[in-house]
């Protein structure tokens, strides 16, 4: 018998601004990258790393590599002259295999000179422990703020281990260039995420959420709302008279969320938090 979880979990409704994957091959000559945007930092003798003075470490994971903790570039589809790139920087002194301690860098880059334009510096977004990130990815789906005004969004899934007790959310943030300098507009809306409690074999209780977003006509303080929609599923596995694994589902919820800008921010409803906000 198996769970049923990941059945559950495929086939969800998808994204109304749905995601365009990032590839780290878009990063190009990823070392020559980070010495441009990075003039400071040491390589490592086998290539594969820079380092930081004390000790923060950016690695040069192969485009096709698992590792979440390589760069992440993706030409930006609104801005076609303009590379993004997420600079994952990592306190070796502090991490280990059991966790990692870091700060994610964003960085727009002009595609032909590779000079870098604007960069902020995310405290922390690297910081994992037994729910550990998984993947990070941009988001470059049309998110139209103003008609001078778009935004990219950067998606980080975490997940744990466990068959018993899993749990994954993958959360949002929403980045626009404002003048001259770069500025997050929206921190940590959950955009999809799964949890539950099993007895490894089949009989458990699971549920799963995806959230579909989409702009508004409506503005507050120059900015396009934002229309959220949340699909919540549920199952409740366990095995019929035969010790067959038989799914149980319950009827999806959905729940419609307007995001109005305040001037500042987009404020995220309780409902929708990350983890940890």
């Amino acid at each position: 018998m198996r769970i049923l979880l990941p059945a559950l979990l495929l086939g969800l409704a998808a994204a109304s601004l749905s995601p365009t994957k990032a590839a780290a091959g878009d990063c190009g000559d990823a070392a020559a990258l980070v010495q441009q945007a990075y003039p400071k930092a040491r390589k490592s003798a086998d290539g594969a790393s820079f380092t930081l003075e004390p000790h923060t470490s950016i690695s040069l994971a192969p485009p096709d590599s698992d590792s979440p903790f390589g760069l992440v570039c993706k030409v930006w589809p609104a801005h076609d002259d303009l590379l993004l790139v997420a600079v994952p920087l990592t306190d070796s002194a502090q991490s280990s295999d059991d966790g990692h301690v870091g700060d994610i860098e964003l960085l727009v880059v002009d595609s032909k000179s590779m000079q870098v334009r604007q960069r902020l510096l995310q405290p922390g977004l690297m910081t994992d422990d037994a729910i550990a990130i998984r993947e990070i990815e941009f988001d470059t789906g049309r998110y139209g703020l103003a008609p001078d005004v778009a935004a990219f969004g950067l998606r980080i899934e975490m997940a744990n281990h466990s068959q018993a007790n899993p749990f994954s959310e993958t959360d949002l943030r929403l980045y626009a260039v404002a003048g001259d300098a770069l500025r997050m507009v929206l921190d940590g809306l959950v955009v999809a995420g799964n949890g539950g409690e099993g007895d490894t074999n089949c009989a458990g209780c699971f549920h799963s959420s995806r959230v579909s977003l989409a702009m508004s006509s409506a503005r507050h303080h120059g900015y396009r709302d934002i229309t959220a929609v949340e699909r919540t599923d549920t199952d409740e596995p366990s095995p019929d008279q035969d010790g067959e694994c038989q799914s149980h589902p319950g009827k999806s919820v959905k729940r419609t969320y307007r995001l109005r800008y305040n001037g500042s921010r987009y404020p995220v409803p309780a409902a929708l938090k990350a983890m940890g906000q």
